[in-house]
């Protein structure tokens, strides 16, 4: 199954990189368009305690 996928990529070059291309600007349109708020935050929490020493 590798191997018939393999040679009809061979065979097909400009198919595959059109649809390569076509995924790459997708990609990106669909980033550009992703809101703020869906996208994590991926910083440490951080938390700042302050006390009294005798």
């Amino acid at each position: 199954m590798i191997t018939s996928l393999i040679h009809w990529s061979i065979r097909n070059r400009v198919m595959v990189l059109l649809a390569s291309l076509f995924l790459a600007v997708a990609g990106l349109w669909s980033m550009q368009r992703t809101p703020l708020d869906a996208i994590p935050d991926l910083s440490d929490v951080q938390v700042i305690i302050k006390t009294t020493y005798p």
